[in-house]
Formats: structure tokens, C-alpha cells, sequence
């Protein structure tokens, strides 16, 4: 659609401007996608539907040995995906996200979680029962604390994304003692 005049003059700057940008980008998104398969933890995570090489990479990173972290809430108190707590006299409050881990990687757990929530039933199905009750925002962090549990959980285990799914539905199969 044409624009007139400085307008249109404008939009074919900022479209000349992306462009350049686009080809910088380009070899840094084939370098951190050369790093991420050289990495076999970074691949394991990137089983997980959602999960691209920056996020499985940026998550190897972050948590580092998945053994220091006894459980999955742990990791999500880490991460700062747990719920802020004031308590005062017997009440206890629950508020926003504690925000004390890595911002960043807080940012990528959400945005990978929201592609996990279209590719994964599971996933789906309790963002989209969440998401009766609560506000969205409350419940893609959600679903991006359960996707740091599973991603952490997958480390732990060296499982890859099928068989930890077919874990987590298993109530015969704790995971707890998979290690």
C-alpha cells in the first residue's frame, strides 16, 4: 500500500535498515545453532517441542549441573518463576513472580512455553484451563515454570522430550529415582 509523501519515504528506510540487520543476524544464528549441536545436553533439550537452540543452550547454561537442584522447584525458585510470598500472623499471601533469577532466561522460557502450549496436549491442556481462572500473562508463566521443571528434568534424567512425557503421565514411574 503506498504511502505518501515522508511517510513512504520513511517506510523504505526502516525496510532497508531490517534488511541489513537480517544479514548480521545471520551468521550469528548459524553459529549459536553449530554450538547448540555440538552440545549433546543443549540437543537433548531441543527434543522438546518450543524449545530452539537459544533457549536449550541459554537453559544448559543457566542451570549448569542439573544435580546440584534436588528437585523441580527448586530450579523454578532459581529461575525466579515461584510466586512471591508475604506472610504475617498464620496468613499466608501469594503474589507476582519472585523475578530473582535470569531475566533473560525467564523471557525465553516464556516464549518457548508459548510455542510448547500449541505442540504440546499436554502443555495445552493446563494452559488453557488456567487461562479460565487467571489472567493470560499469569498463565503462560506457568506454563513456562512447568517447562523449566521438564527441561531440568530431562537433564537430570537424560531423557529425551517422548519418553519424559510418557514418564510424567506414568503414575507408576516417579522420576524422582530415575537418576
Amino acid at each position: 500500500m503506498p504511502l505518501p509523501g515522508w511517510a513512504g519515504c520513511r517506510r523504505q528506510d526502516l525496510l532497508g535498515l531490517l534488511a541489513k540487520l537480517e544479514e548480521q543476524i545471520k551468521p550469528l544464528e548459524a553459529a549459536v545453532e553449530k554450538a547448540a549441536f555440538a552440545h549433546p545436553q543443549a540437543r537433548l533439550l531441543m527434543t522438546q517441542p518450543g524449545v530452539g537452540a537459544i533457549t536449550a543452550l541459554a537453559f544448559v547454561m543457566t542451570i549448569g549441573d542439573a544435580n546440584r537442584f534436588q528437585r523441580g522447584k527448586q530450579v523454578a525458585s532459581y529461575l525466579g518463576l515461584i510466586p512471591r510470598e508475604h506472610s504475617s500472623s498464620g496468613q499466608q499471601r501469594l503474589g507476582a513472580i519472585s523475578k530473582q533469577g535470569n531475566s533473560f532466561m525467564r523471557l525465553l522460557l516464556v516464549e518457548a512455553a508459548q510455542t510448547a502450549v500449541r505442540r504440546d496436549e499436554g502443555l495445552r491442556k493446563k494452559y488453557q484451563h488456567r487461562c479460565h481462572s487467571k489472567a493470560k500473562g499469569v498463565a503462560k508463566v506457568a506454563a513456562a515454570r512447568k517447562l523449566a521443571v521438564r527441561l531440568y528434568w530431562m537433564l537430570r534424567t537424560h531423557t529425551a522430550y517422548p519418553e519424559i512425557v510418557h514418564n510424567e503421565s506414568s503414575s507408576r514411574c516417579p522420576m524422582a529415582g530415575a537418576s
